[in-house]
Order: structure tokens, then C-alpha cells, then sequence
């Protein structure tokens, strides 16, 4: 079996045409970043951006005024949308190399206030990262501590669809595998444990689970 950084360093040109970003990944990530309470001037982290397929619907909400922090591990990943935060003309952006599992929060927050950014973020969400992060709370972790007490946290996700149609979970069940994410991981129960106001959202017959809630400190 291929290792994930080794999958995403090779297939990093080509991951937005190889992901089924359209057909079923983007309802996902449109509920969850409409979720958050997202407002011009805001800083919003991305744990896991990958390469950035979630700007363009940030950037709708918090405006020229705000800024994205995106942070993943893949620095092929990151280069990719890197082009793509060049290419659309998007300033706003700080990108971060690191492991939300495993680089110190301290180093991240100095990276951040290095390239312009506050130390906290008002809201941050992770898109069909953590499945991947192993441990996955390592990665949650991480991400309440880079989100203000009273910010928002918002995990999208996958899990077996609860469609009974013939073939929908032996497709899911391959879509994670390529991609090497858990599909049994359900991270999303971390926003249920350790946040308030928690709510929740599903697409594509169950496959895609949305919880969202305010960071509560506990």
C-alpha cells in the first residue's frame, strides 16, 4: 500500500480532477463553510486545505478584508494552491507547512504571525482531512488550539451512506480507500463532545456528515 504522503506527493497536479469534487464532494464543503458564521474581516482556519478547494467559497464570506490560513502537511499540495491563490489573485492567504498531528502549536501560531496573521482564528474547519490524520484528535486538537474560545469548529467528513441503492457503499468505501482516508473514523464526534450549539448536517444519502458548534474550551 502506497503511504499517504507519498499519494498526495505524486497525485497532487491532478487531485482536483481526480477527487469527484463536483459530482460529490463540494455539498459537503458548501454546507460546512455556510455553517460557520463567516463575516468580512474574519480569520478562518483550514486544517488540512490540500489544495485550497476551499478558498474560493471562504473567500465569499469573509471578503478581501479577511484572510485564510491554510494549513497542511504536503508541501506538493500546498504548492498547488499556492498557484491557485496566484492565479485568482487572492493575497489574503497564508499557507503553512505542517502536521496537525505532530508540529507544535506554538511553532504554527509563530508561523502564522510571522506572514501577518493573528495567533487565533475566529473559525476554522477541516474538509475530509481528518480521516486521514492518524491520530485524528491529534489534528482536532490542534485545531482548537489555533480557534479563539467561542469561535466556531466545523468538521465534514465521511462515513458509510445510509443509501440502500446497490453499489452506493462499495463506492465510498473505494473513494476512501484511494484517497487513504478512515471511513470509519467519524470525526465529526469530536464537535459533539467538546462544543456547544452543535449542528448537524448530512449529503449524498448520509456519506457526507457536517457538525459544527462554538469552541467551548472543555
Amino acid at each position: 500500500m502506497i503511504p499517504i504522503a507519498e499519494k498526495y506527493r505524486t497525485f497532487a497536479p491532478f487531485y482536483d480532477l481526480m477527487s469527484a469534487e463536483i459530482p460529490v464532494y463540494r455539498a459537503g464543503r458548501k454546507l460546512g463553510i455556510q455553517s460557520l458564521d463567516l463575516r468580512a474581516g474574519g480569520q478562518v482556519l483550514d486544517v488540512g486545505c490540500g489544495t485550497g478547494l476551499n478558498f474560493r467559497h471562504l473567500k465569499e464570506h469573509i471578503g478581501p478584508t479577511g484572510t485564510i490560513i491554510g494549513i497542511d502537511r504536503s508541501a506538493e499540495m500546498l504548492a498547488q494552491a499556492r498557484r491557485k491563490a496566484t492565479r485568482e489573485g487572492w493575497s489574503n492567504i497564508i499557507l503553512i507547512q505542517a502536521d496537525a498531528t505532530t508540529s507544535p502549536t506554538e511553532a504554527i501560531i509563530e508561523s502564522i504571525a510571522s506572514q501577518g496573521g493573528r495567533p487565533l482564528s475566529d473559525a476554522a474547519l477541516a474538509t475530509y482531512a481528518l480521516s486521514l490524520m492518524k491520530p485524528w484528535e491529534a489534528g482536532w486538537s490542534t485545531m482548537r488550539d489555533l480557534t479563539r474560545l467561542g469561535g466556531q469548529l466545523c468538521v465534514v467528513d465521511m462515513q458509510e451512506p445510509t443509501s440502500r441503492l446497490p453499489g452506493t457503499s462499495a463506492l465510498a468505501r473505494l473513494a476512501c480507500t484511494l484517497g487513504g482516508a478512515d471511513i470509519t473514523a467519524h470525526p465529526w464526534t469530536a464537535v459533539e463532545t467538546h462544543c456547544t450549539d452543535v449542528t448537524t448536517r448530512s449529503a449524498r444519502a448520509g456519506h457526507l456528515q457536517i457538525r459544527t458548534g462554538h469552541h467551548s474550551g472543555t
